[in-house]
């Protein structure tokens, strides 16, 4: 109804109608009351009375907790926003940070069509394997189709498959692949951090004006990163490539290959900094490529230091 000045009344919700218009439950609620979370109806004789406010509210907590923030980590935000910070430029700031960082969009696949592209026969450990590494997602209540959060990542799998490469080292390599990769994307993070975005992070929660700023600068800066990793990755396969071609067409026989894996005894203290770093399960494979990555830093030293002569 609208009130006397012409403008619509505020609206009003009892604790139900505010669990229906919000998707939380009464329990939730009222929990995040008790924690602080959410400001105290208006009390009116018996009965409770809540407004926009409090439903603003609430779709604020889910969306911070959709981008997995934790109740405390929100109550301190929403703590410093009630003192009289705004909330525009932070969300910003978050949507920002969480948007897709590809145009890549997610696509789907039957099983059938699954099984056709990888050898024509059912793999359930293969499925199993692809849906620990994110490759595949079940879609819920479909036992006939996955959602495929990269196609292009099925796509190279398929092209190396019907290479002749198979699944079980495709996997072990995306495995190992995606542990440098998360070390490059860390360390750009830190980079980016130390000498563009500590200046609008210093306080904390951030002011509404400075996490405007950086979701700006992420916007910005936010190609940068593949952009270096593909130069950097041609540059890279450019040098090796060529020195592969080289040493097979070399008439010296190649080396014997020894495939077999060999124990190595490590210091307890590096093992367990490892796994405080990347996990127990992914210990051998960050250990394997950091001295990978190492072998390969000095080879390109040690061809830095000796060029091939032009003639």
């Amino acid at each position: 109804m609208p009130s006397g000045g012409g403008r619509p009344a505020p609206a009003e919700y009892r604790i139900e109608d505010l669990a229906h218009h919000s998707g939380a439950t009464v329990r939730t609620i009222r929990a995040y009351q008790d924690r602080g979370l959410l400001p105290r109806p208006e009390r009116r004789g018996r009965s409770n009375v809540y407004g926009d406010t409090h439903l603003a509210r609430l779709r604020q907590i889910a969306d911070l907790l959709d981008r997995g923030y934790t109740l405390a980590s929100i109550k301190e935000l929403l703590e410093a926003w009630d003192a009289g910070r705004g909330l525009g430029g932070v969300l910003g700031l978050v949507a920002e940070v969480d948007g897709p960082w590809t145009d890549e969009k997610a696509d789907r696949i039957s099983r059938g069509d699954l099984d056709a592209t990888f050898g024509g026969k059912p793999d359930e450990d293969a499925i199993r394997e692809a849906i620990e590494l994110g490759v595949l997602e079940r879609v819920p209540d479909r036992d006939d189709e996955f959602l495929v959060p990269s196609p292009q990542e099925l796509a190279v799998a398929a092209e190396l498959y019907e290479a002749g490469v198979p699944l079980t080292a495709i996997s072990g390599h995306l495995r190992e692949l995606r542990v440098q990769v998360e070390h490059i994307a860390s360390r750009f993070l830190e980079f980016t951090t130390e000498h563009v975005f500590a200046r609008y992070l210093e306080h904390r929660p951030p002011t509404d004006a400075d996490a405007a700023e950086a979701a700006t600068m992420v916007r910005r800066l936010r190609p940068l990163a593949q952009q270096t990793v593909d130069a950097e990755l041609a540059r890279a396969m450019r040098l090796f490539a060529t020195r592969h071609l080289q040493h097979h067409l070399s008439a010296d026989p190649p080396p014997v290959r020894d495939e077999e894996p060999r124990p190595v005894a490590l210091p307890a203290g590096t093992i367990r900094s490892v796994q405080r770093l990347v996990g127990a399960e992914n210990v051998s494979a960050f250990i394997a490529a950091a001295a990978e990555r190492e072998v390969q830093t000095r080879t390109l030293d040690a061809l830095a230091a000796n060029p091939l002569s032009e003639g």
